[in-house]
């Protein structure tokens, strides 16, 4: 079986750099590792030394074992579409700008597409590890509740109330005297706009049973999943992951894992004295600038023992450097120099 292990957390924590550096630690381990990105700022690509990288997995030349792929919104939804609508209706639904207007600029259409190109990938038994860095939106929380969401809006009490409890035929629902709310619509917006209304929801709702089912298949595959929380000692991002805590289903697993990134060494907690011999101003300076760094390794220290206790869950350090991983050997360096990754266990399938 193919393991999964979901990297969440807010944005700019440095989640798509851990992602990758665990990816490329699995696979010079022996394992078959996919690493996907729904992050479309190329932050999987550079991390990884690539010049493309796109919705179809591909290998990782440097490295034996390794593909990448970056989540393409509106590709996945096209083959979604494909997948759970009878034909004439998703060509409909391809074409009609109130679908496409969803499918493209919707946080929540984003993550549910991951989640099916998430399926597909685990489900194709290519891999022995698939790594998902999740998109940011809400802490990663939305990208769980992206399933049950989808499934209440195609199924949901609105839309059966614009269109009626069954599958009304076209004709019935453009007679907009049946439906009172049709009637103010088409007075502000005329016919024509609300017949392609009227088809949008008609097939959107057409699409139901299929995405029902497969919503069912992606709650299954989170609960066999490993998420892990990727953050920072700074306050925003700890309240992120603090929330998604508290807002996680009951149904699925409680992340196991974590991840401080950028922590300082904790060598610099010393307060080191300012060498001697150096202008009396200057020197003054650099003694406050240490204080303000002793301050600041003990204070990321605090918060890390404060989270995880609160929250029982296991550590893992990643240092900070100072400059984003460019290449392979850079994230291999990388998680060398971290601490507490064993226990996600990167080494067997």
């Amino acid at each position: 079986m193919t393991r999964c292990v979901l990297v969440t957390g807010a944005g700019g924590v440095g989640k798509t750099t851990i992602s990758a550096a665990l990816g490329v630690t699995a696979a010079q381990n022996g394992l078959h590792v996919l690493v996907l990105t729904v992050d479309p700022a190329r932050r999987l690509a550079d991390a990884l030394g690539l010049k493309t990288i796109s919705n179809e997995p591909s290998g990782v030349p440097t490295v034996e074992n390794l593909s990448a792929a970056m989540l393409d919104v509106t590709a996945a939804w096209e083959a979604i579409v494909r997948r759970h609508a009878p034909a004439d209706a998703a060509e409909r639904l391809l074409v009609n700008p109130f679908f496409r207007a969803i499918a493209d600029r919707f946080p929540a259409a984003q993550a549910y597409a991951a989640g099916e190109e998430m399926a597909v990938y685990l489900e194709s038994g290519r891999w022995d590890l698939v790594i998902v860095d999740t998109p940011p939106a809400a802490g990663g929380i939305d990208f769980f509740a992206a399933p049950t969401g989808m499934k209440q809006l195609v199924g949901g009490k609105l839309l059966r109330f614009l269109t009626g409890a069954g599958m009304p035929g076209r004709r019935a629902l453009y007679r907009v005297t049946a439906r009172p709310v049709f009637r103010v619509v088409d007075a502000l917006l005329g016919g024509p706009l609300l017949e392609a209304i009227a088809d949008f929801l008609l097939d959107l709702r057409s699409m139901y049973d299929g995405l029902a089912a497969r919503a069912a298949d992606i709650e299954r595959h989170f609960s066999r999943s490993t998420p892990i929380i990727a953050t920072t000692a700074e306050p925003t991002p700890l309240r992120e992951a603090d929330r998604f805590f508290s807002a996680l289903p009951k149904s699925l697993p409680s992340p196991e894992l974590v991840v401080f990134n950028r922590v300082l060494p904790d060598e610099w907690a010393n307060g080191k004295r300012a060498p001697n011999g150096l202008d009396d101003s200057v020197r003054e300076v650099l003694k406050r600038n240490l204080a303000r760094w002793s301050d600041e390794v003990r204070r990321q220290s605090d918060a890390r023992e404060e989270f995880v206790a609160q929250h029982r869950v296991g550590l893992a350090r990643v240092p900070w450097i100072a400059s984003p991983p460019t290449d392979v050997e850079a994230l291999s360096a990388l998680i060398a120099a971290a601490d507490g990754f064993e226990q996600l266990d990167l080494t067997s399938p």
